[in-house]
């Protein structure tokens, strides 16, 4: 069979790593000719290199995928990377774009395979589909809309941590704690627990403040996995999660988040 081109942007070099793993099991004829950090870098390659499919993450430093998109688009099938289901629209599905989401599932993404296969095979270039700009500019709109309003952002959506020999994307929503163990923070989800390098500050600053509080200076804690909130003396309490058997401390600097539960 022919090769298929391929470039591939994204701004994280291990989920580059795996989806061109994926993509060399799902689609073996696929030849991904390179790699970019960001949108420019996309752009640039994709003149060099001529690709016939682009993968693009959607939030990238500078010049983003949607940015790139508009650059290249008409000359190549283009797949969107994205974190953020808000992007996953049902145009996606119906017009000339395909989209990702990461984590990646294998699954998913060996429908999306298919579709650029057919596309490929398809007589007329897909490039040329009027729905093409119709779709970008509705992202682009999707994303001044949420950059546009205050206290708008995109939050944490998936924390990458080493589990044994392999590295492991933990979704968001399955996290039920996070605790600062030194010089590490553990992260205990639905899966089990692991260690991560970034501090609890830093994941206060990007974890969504509507599910996710801190409760210690040490600790935050996703409030959906909270079944109890025990009142202790001296203005302080503790937490008891759904399936879990440990109580995590609320200190007096926190207590008033439960005080209204």
């Amino acid at each position: 069979m022919a090769t298929t081109t391929a470039l591939i942007a994204d701004d994280e070099p291990l989920l580059r790593e795996r989806l061109r793993l994926l993509l060399a099991r799902l689609w073996p004829e696929l030849e991904v000719v390179a790699e970019a950090r960001n949108g420019r870098e996309a752009i640039e390659l994709f003149d060099e290199q001529a690709p016939q499919v682009l993968f693009l993450d959607i939030h990238m430093p500078g010049v983003n995928g949607i940015e790139a998109a508009r650059a290249v688009a008409r000359r190549a099938h283009v797949v969107f990377i994205t974190a953020y289901e808000q992007y996953a629209v049902q145009a996606f599905e119906q017009g000339a774009i395909d989209y990702v989401v990461k984590p990646f599932d294998e699954q998913r993404l060996a429908d999306t395979v298919q579709r650029l296969r057919e596309r490929l095979e398809a007589p007329a270039v897909p490039a040329a589909d009027d729905r093409l700009d119709a779709v970008i500019e509705q992202l682009a709109a999707r994303m001044r809309q949420q950059q546009g309003e205050p206290g708008k952002r995109a939050w944490l959506q998936w924390i990458k941590a080493s589990v044994g020999q392999s590295i492991r994307l933990i979704p968001v929503e399955q996290v039920l704690y996070l605790r600062s163990d030194e010089k590490y923070t553990l992260v205990v989800w639905e899966g089990g627990e692991a260690l991560i390098r970034k501090s609890i500050r830093e994941l206060a600053d990007e974890l969504d403040p509507e599910r996710f509080v801190q409760i210690h200076r040490s600790t935050i804690v996703n409030l959906r996995s909270v079944t109890q909130v025990t009142r202790g003396p001296n203005e302080t309490a503790e937490v008891h999660l759904s399936g879990r058997t440990e109580v995590l401390p609320v200190s007096r600097s926190y207590v008033h988040l439960f005080r209204q539960m």
